[in-house]
């Protein structure tokens, strides 16, 4: 049976015009009456595939750096069961560990009429990223959020981990364990999560009346800990902080490469508290990043742009937790 605009009109109570654009996938719609005529199409027994692609839910593109770090489908996982509860498909995105492919997706959203876009961990948590795709996505009003991160001068709002704050929380266990000499195993040096975190650890040893030791890694990554965990040891540290779970793995297995034991002769802690770290051996002490709230917090503030609400472009940031389980222990005393 052929259907009529006139017959889809008159049942959903809006113009053939309104039909029209609905059909056609074409803005000039709100929700519920784009809802509504859908609904009588699919009644009638209309499904072209113009019609399939008129989805009435909103399409989200969700960015991360990368999927190795147990910490990045976490965060994909939490926010993506958010952005469902919300009526919103996601479209996930891995931009790659330096951000290679980030601008190139955008483009592509952007390309595709993406209805917004939650970024996690990718330039606009590098202090001298490349930042000026995110003006294309302000410039054109496509609602964004940034996730461990933020970019001054762009009004996009964000939410983030208290990394300071985790550092700090780190250093306070192992100096309350009698730890006198404490390693920092960093990230890059030009990453603003690494730069927070170097804050909190100085912080919290100034507060002691310690120095620590700092070894540098250009990734977050188990070899990349090791290497930095091998520098920290031969500069004497008996505790090392890790600025990542798997960086504080490779830290453990630093420790025993040098004859030593974890936590006998050497504590650490990681960062992260991803899935299977309470069954590392040993069960890993570690700072946990609060992925579930600052999913949470990151779907709201998306949601609230795309109903028109103004939202804050203040940055939140959500209070870590400290972890403690077998990898850390008191300084044994020669």
């Amino acid at each position: 049976m052929r259907i009529k605009l006139q017959d889809v009109a008159q049942r959903a109570g809006v113009s053939e015009a309104t039909v029209s654009r609905v059909v056609n996938g074409r803005p000039g719609v709100s929700e519920r009456t784009r809802t509504a005529v859908l609904d009588v199409l699919v009644e009638m027994g209309y499904e072209p595939v113009s019609l399939r692609r008129s989805d009435p839910r909103r399409t989200i593109g969700l960015l991360v750096p990368e999927l190795d770090n147990p910490i990045f489908p976490a965060y994909s996982q939490a926010i993506e069961a958010q952005l469902a509860k919300a009526g919103c498909l996601t479209v996930l995105c891995c931009a790659g560990r330096n951000g290679s492919a980030e601008a190139e997706y955008l483009a592509t959203l952007l390309d595709r009429n993406i209805d917004g876009i939650i970024d996690v961990s990718g330039q606009h948590a590098i202090l001298d990223g490349t930042h000026e795709m995110y003006r294309t996505v302000t410039e054109k009003h496509i609602p964004m959020v940034f996730v461990n991160g933020a970019v001054d001068g762009l009004r996009v709002p964000s939410v983030s981990a208290d990394e300071a704050e985790a550092a700090y929380l780190a250093v306070r266990h192992l100096v309350d364990l009698g730890h006198r000499c404490v390693g920092f195993l960093s990230g890059p040096a030009n990453h603003l999560g690494v730069r927070r975190r170097a804050i909190g650890f100085d912080a919290a040893l100034d507060a002691a009346g310690l120095r620590g030791v700092t070894a540098e890694s250009t990734m977050f990554s188990v070899e990349g800990g090791r290497n930095g965990a091998h520098r920290l040891l031969a500069a004497g540290a008996t505790s090392i902080v890790a600025t990542s779970d798997v960086m504080a793995l490779g830290a453990v297995r630093a420790v025993r490469e040098a004859g030593l034991d974890v936590p006998a002769d050497v504590s650490v802690i990681g960062y992260d508290d991803t899935d299977l770290m309470a069954f590392t051996d040993p069960p890993l002490t570690t700072v946990r990043q609060p992925v579930q709230v600052i999913a949470d917090h990151a779907v709201d503030l998306l949601v609230g742009q795309l109903a028109g609400r103004s939202v804050s472009s203040n940055e939140i940031l959500v209070r870590p937790e400290l972890v403690v389980r077998g990898s850390t222990a008191a300084r044994r005393v020669s």
